[in-house]
């Protein structure tokens, strides 16, 4: 759907409207037999106005391609967009399955795979403390049976254990 602006349409109907005005005007004074001069010119501003008629018509079906070109385009990358997040969703619930049976062959308890999920998500053990309503000193007690467990020594050799072969 073409959607004309407020200052195209006003200058397309002042030009129509000089453009009737001039022709109008031109028939007269032909039929007056007004010197050939004067004829000349006013054809000539008939002429121009046609024109710039013409010209602005133009300067706007090119610009409501150029618009329909980038909704097109934006369509495109949004489904892109969306298929890629479909992928990032699918394989983060793989690899979460992974993380999960790997807590399971560590043999985690359900306390110890919250706090180690939360872990590796970047917690602190102030943050994990609050987020399960326990106290600080259970959450480093966990991580610490989580660190033995998997035969790590910190929170980063957890997370890097993790993630060392995205990256």
């Amino acid at each position: 759907m073409w959607r004309f602006r407020s200052q195209e349409v006003f200058f397309v109907v002042l030009l129509i409207i000089i453009t009737l005005l001039t022709t109008s005007d031109l028939i007269s004074d032909y039929l007056e037999g007004t010197e050939a001069w004067h004829l000349s010119i006013e054809a000539l501003v008939v002429l121009m106005s046609v024109g710039g008629i013409a010209y602005l018509l133009q300067a706007f079906i090119k610009r409501q391609r150029e618009l329909d070109a980038v909704k097109a385009q934006l369509a495109q990358t949004k489904d892109d967009l969306s298929e890629v997040r479909q992928q990032i969703s699918a394989t983060g619930q793989a690899y979460s399955q992974v993380i999960q049976k790997q807590f399971e062959t560590w043999q985690l308890t359900p306390s110890e795979k919250e706090v180690a999920s939360l872990l590796l998500k970047g917690l602190s053990f102030d943050e994990i403390a609050n987020v399960r309503n326990t106290k600080e000193k259970t959450v480093r007690q966990q991580a610490t049976a989580i660190y033995r467990k998997s035969g790590l020594s910190s929170r980063h050799e957890f997370a890097a254990w993790f993630f060392e072969d995205f990256l």
